[in-house]
């Protein structure tokens, strides 16, 4: 298992698909993560988000939007500098959505697509991970029909099927259960869509 920080729910990579079945799924409570205990004090940093540059705005947001269930609440064409964000040309143009989970301020997805002119076509997609891949870890309340769901998205890759987990607990709390798929989205981010078991 590999640990990543990208965004509030990035943690740890599904490592192997084993077909076991499990009860129905409860959700946890929001707010709940035994074994990790809450800052004395607030540290300096918030994550906000993780911005994704993505090939085609719709098929990205059959994902993120109609799958896992996100609100978007910023959708703009934005001038690009090509300096602080080093892609494409200085002055072209990019649709950019935001989208939010169930907080309104961190955990949250931006999909980015240039328009004019467009990106180079990055070529075939992704099969397989290595070093610079990331994986966006979620808790969803209705594990099952995102699965299901997503599997139909075109040019969506399922890595593992619908399947219970257990992770070893952080910290001597118990082992964390869950029941979720694995699947690349259409541009290569590698999802781990979850949902806990209490």
């Amino acid at each position: 298992m590999k640990y990543l920080a990208a965004v509030a729910g990035m943690a740890l990579t599904a490592c192997a698909a084993n077909g076991e079945t499990a009860p129905p799924a409860k959700t946890a409570p929001a707010q709940s993560s035994p074994g990790v205990e809450k800052p004395s004090e607030r540290l300096p940093t918030d994550i906000r988000r993780v911005t994704m540059i993505v090939r085609n705005m719709d098929n990205s947001l059959q994902v993120y939007r109609d799958v896992m269930g996100m609100k978007i609440n910023y959708d703009a064409v934005v001038t690009m500098s090509g300096v602080a964000l080093p892609a494409g040309e200085p002055g072209a143009k990019a649709r950019l959505v935001l989208l939010n989970a169930n907080d309104p301020f961190i955990g949250w997805i931006g999909l980015m697509e240039w328009l004019d002119p467009k990106l180079p076509d990055p070529g075939p997609y992704p099969k397989r991970m290595g070093v610079g891949g990331h994986v966006i870890v979620t808790q969803t309340s209705n594990v099952e029909e995102a699965c299901a769901a997503a599997a139909k998205v075109p040019n969506v890759t399922m890595t593992a099927p619908l399947r219970a987990q257990q992770y070893p607990g952080r910290n001597g709390a118990p082992p964390i259960n869950v029941r979720g798929c694995n699947f690349f989205d259409p541009d290569g981010t590698l999802i781990e869509l979850n949902q806990l078991l209490q």
